[in-house]
């Protein structure tokens, strides 16, 4: 990932519950800003590193990440002080998504019409890293350039708010997946989970991993030193791999109860 410097706060989003914000950036770009002062911390950013470049792995568009770095004076002319409050405690390394210019909400009222291999693959990718949030209340889905966006991926990976029962996680079968919003579309999740995980096995894991700052690494319960915090973030993605049978056959089940 590029690290980038935050040069100007645009606007807020205030629709996430974590007030990302667009910004632009030492790049001249804009781009959309999630804060390692907002209320999951730095672990919303993890997910949202992991989850994000293993779903460009598998071939789905995903804005470009990037690591921001806000310096203690960004934000300091903020007139709303919760932003303003935001902005303090997040001085540090951030995370940056490219901004999509044109794009477009997902709406699953008047939903467009979605590829059910496409849907299927997401379904079951969602499924794989624990994604709670592509529900039809939050889609976190964008329309742009004949293009399916996924975004938003801080509430995946949800293990690392409890790692003393991540082993356990791992094998879940994962039953929110039934409130998965292209969940009616997805008519082939077996043979997408068939080519994904494929894929999956031999994707840059360690690489995503190392990416990621040392300092987003700790907090409590963490497993130990960002070394070993890495490895178990391995360890689980492997565990949770070698699950796929089980987390396939729930999707598949569930997909078959709206029948």
């Amino acid at each position: 990932m590029r690290t980038l410097a935050a040069t100007r706060y645009v606007t807020p989003l205030k629709e996430g519950g974590s007030l990302p914000a667009v910004v632009e950036a030492s790049d001249g770009a804009l781009h959309v800003a999630k804060f390692r002062g907002a209320g999951q911390g730095t672990r919303a950013l993890i997910a949202e590193v992991v989850a994000g470049e293993l779903a460009r792995e598998c071939g789905f568009a995903v804005p470009e990440l990037a690591l921001l770095e806000l310096a203690a004076a960004f934000g300091r002319n903020e007139p709303d002080p919760e932003i303003r409050d935001l902005l303090r405690a997040s001085t540090g390394t951030n995370l940056a998504l490219a901004f999509v210019p044109g794009a477009i909400g997902f709406d699953p009222v008047a939903p467009p019409d979605v590829d059910a291999d496409l849907a299927s693959a997401i379904v079951w990718f969602d499924a794989f890293v624990m994604n709670v949030d592509r529900t039809p209340r939050n889609p976190n889905l964008l329309l742009a350039g004949g293009r399916l966006w996924l975004i938003d991926h801080g509430a995946a990976l949800y293990f690392h708010h409890a790692w003393a029962q991540s082993a356990n996680s791992s094998a879940s079968a994962f039953a929110p997946i039934r409130d998965h919003v292209l969940l009616p579309r997805a008519t082939s999740i077996a043979a997408a989970g068939a080519r994904l995980a494929a894929t999956l096995a031999a994707a840059r894991v360690n690489d995503i991993l190392a990416s990621l700052p040392d300092d987003w690494l700790g907090g409590d319960g963490a497993p130990g030193d960002p070394a070993a915090t890495r490895a178990a973030y391995a360890g689980w993605l492997a565990g949770r791999l070698a699950a796929a049978p089980t987390f396939t056959a729930e999707a598949e089940r569930a997909r078959t109860a709206l029948v």
